[in-house]
């Protein structure tokens, strides 16, 4: 049995903001100037999951759970909400958003629900859950609105366009996505022909857009396989780098061609 539990976790953070006896840097802290550990702390979760590191995991995660604790401690001294609140709200949301599970809406409902529910049928339902209470929030919103700008531009591209889709505004068949992302390259490269740096700038973000839309329908996530190619393209620089240094040779002193060599045998080496 664990020494600690999360009662222990919440009374900790009250004594880090005791205002007489806490630590002088938790007491200054405000809901904005933890957001960026907060992201820094999602981030090295998902680092450790990728590097299969099952005990960083294990402490990544209770970062991150701080962080939670941490912004539940500074609401509850504003009088707005405490820990308590936050996963109340939590399960609630959840159990009206399985209703596959909890037929009723209720914890004692559970395996009530009907057994053979297809994937597509559990998304389409999350989905229209979640566009009702988009809705009750405010009926002239937009689907786009509550998509955090704050998210890394790959993930917010995708989620912009999921929303669209589900809306109906969206390519019938991946050749008319294709299509779209040649078009693009195509003004992408007049801009550059006419020097003209505004539009090169626009067109960019336009090729950008659509490659994460034809990641979008061949099922796949733009912001997982950039990280994947930004892996796989380090791993092989960093072979060329340890193969130059074995040979005393400076990568800024070898020819272009070499280089090139260099990198086609990596890819075939599979590094």
């Amino acid at each position: 049995m664990s020494k600690y539990q999360l009662e222990d976790l919440l009374i900790l953070m009250r004594y880090l903001r005791d205002p007489d006896n806490g630590c002088p840097w938790d007491r200054q802290q405000t809901l904005n100037t933890i957001v960026p550990h907060t992201i820094e702390e999602a981030y090295e979760v998902a680092d450790a999951i990728e590097r299969n590191d099952m005990e960083g995991l294990r402490l990544e995660l209770g970062d991150l759970l701080f962080q939670v604790v941490f912004y539940a401690q500074l609401t509850d001294e504003a009088g707005q909400f405490d820990f308590q609140e936050i996963v109340s709200a939590l399960v609630e949301k959840l159990l009206r958003r399985h209703p596959h599970v909890f037929p009723d809406g209720s914890l004692e409902s559970f395996g009530q629900g009907p057994v053979n529910i297809n994937e597509a049928d559990i998304k389409q339902t999350w989905e229209n859950i979640k566009h009702i209470e988009r809705r009750e929030k405010d009926e002239t919103s937009s689907v786009l609105a509550d998509i955090p700008t704050t998210l890394p531009a790959l993930t917010r591209a995708y989620k912009i366009q999921k929303r669209a889709a589900q809306a109906g505004f969206d390519w019938d068949h991946i050749d008319g996505v294709i299509e779209k992302l040649y078009e693009e390259m195509l003004e992408l490269k007049s801009a550059i022909k006419l020097a003209d740096q505004e539009a090169i700038a626009e067109e960019t973000g336009d090729l950008l857009f659509s490659c994460v839309n034809l990641a979008r329908h061949l099922n796949l996530d733009a912001e997982s396989e950039l990280r994947n190619a930004n892996k796989k393209f380090s791993r092989r620089f960093q072979h060329i780098e340890q193969s130059l240094a074995r040979q005393n040779q400076a990568m800024q002193d070898t020819a272009k061609e070499h280089l090139e060599k260099m990198w086609q045998q990596s890819k075939k080496s599979d590094f």
